[in-house]
């Protein structure tokens, strides 16, 4: 059976490479129209559109700090101005782990920045496309986790680990409000996925090699096998699930 998303207008927020891009990918590929957004990256971003429209997809690009919600109302609004309706798919993939920082030498600043940019961004963004979504009668939202969520992640990410965990409890919570009205809410949580900035920065290679050599099914994963639970998730098929936490790493961590 193939996932058919025509009709269906879908924004993944942080997509201007890696994992975002992939999932962004996906869904063109299945026939959504695309919203990529990104904050800096526009280079990335534009590479990530135009290699959607290759392939035949359709795609545009938007920017936001999704930290700030008066920005995400004027994306959400530009988007439904482009695409000509209301979003029915979201992706909350932006994220950071911002810096390594330990519980002790942590700071406001720091703290504010981590929880902002992965917990704040998939609540005000939620937020902003639920009327379109219950108006609809249907709507996805995925918000992506972390393996940190449930082993307190690696040195100096305490907080981010917090910041994920905290998406999968809001999660739950927004899956119940959203129910009645045709909504699922549903958390993605990714392992060691290879090909993204996030290892390319803060994972030294000696480090990356020690924690492959543990994965079960012996590799990384890839931004693809994300993306392809993601898709799974903003189908028909899982039309009967929410509230629930998909772990994607191989086999390091099981529940």
């Amino acid at each position: 059976m193939q996932i058919d998303l025509t009709g269906k207008i879908a924004l993944v927020t942080g997509s201007s490479g890696g994992i975002g891009r992939g999932v962004a990918s996906m869904l063109a590929a299945s026939g959504a129209k695309v919203a990529l957004n990104y904050l800096n990256n526009r280079e990335g971003a534009e590479e990530a559109a135009a290699s959607i429209r290759a392939e035949g997809g359709v795609a545009e690009i938007f920017p936001a700090d999704v930290t700030v919600p008066e920005q995400i109302t004027s994306m959400v609004e530009a988007i439904e101005a482009s695409f000509g309706g209301p979003i029915s798919i979201l992706v909350n993939n932006a994220g950071h782990l911002v810096g390594r920082v330990t519980c002790e030498e942590m700071t406001e600043e720091h703290y504010a920045k981590v929880m902002d940019v992965n917990l704040k961004s998939a609540v005000f963004v939620s937020k902003a496309v639920i009327p379109g979504m219950k108006a609809g009668g249907f709507g996805r939202i995925v918000n992506l986790s972390s393996i940190a969520a449930h082993n307190g992640g690696g040195p100096g990410a305490a907080l981010y680990a917090a910041g994920k965990a905290a998406v999968i409890a809001y999660t739950k919570g927004l899956a119940k409000e959203l129910a009645p009205a045709g909504v699922t809410a549903n958390v993605v949580s990714p392992g060691f996925i290879g090909q993204t900035a996030f290892h390319a920065t803060f994972t030294p290679d000696a480090a990356r090699k020690a924690t492959v050599a543990g994965i079960p099914i012996g590799r990384e994963g890839t931004p693809d096998d994300v993306a392809g639970t993601v898709l799974f998730l903003a189908s028909e098929l899982a039309g009967y699930l929410t509230g629930e936490t998909i772990e994607v790493n191989g086999g390091m961590f099981m529940r």
